[in-house]
């Protein structure tokens, strides 16, 4: 199984969706077993999620994966907090 792009770990950090998009027209994501409709779901609504499961299907526990959780909790704790 060929491996995730280092461009596409890099640019999920700050982009998910964007990446998410490009990956799929470059035919990246097609080796991975995620069928049904639950992938476009998660795309949408939360793909930090489906991101960090691919990371997880590709990689296995690596600092990859730990790099997506770090940003991905820092995202969701500040989401919710109001500017002054």
């Amino acid at each position: 199984m060929d491996q995730l792009p280092i461009w596409f770990l890099i640019a999920s950090l700050f982009l998910p969706r964007v990446s998410l998009v490009i990956a799929y027209f470059a035919d990246i994501l097609h080796p991975y077993s995620l069928n049904g409709w639950v992938p476009p779901a998660l795309a949408v609504i939360i793909p930090r999620v489906l991101v960090i499961i691919l990371i997880f299907q590709d990689r296995g526990l690596s600092p990859w994966l730990l790099a997506h959780g770090i940003a991905m909790a820092a995202v969701y704790a500040t989401a919710g907090s109001q500017s002054k």
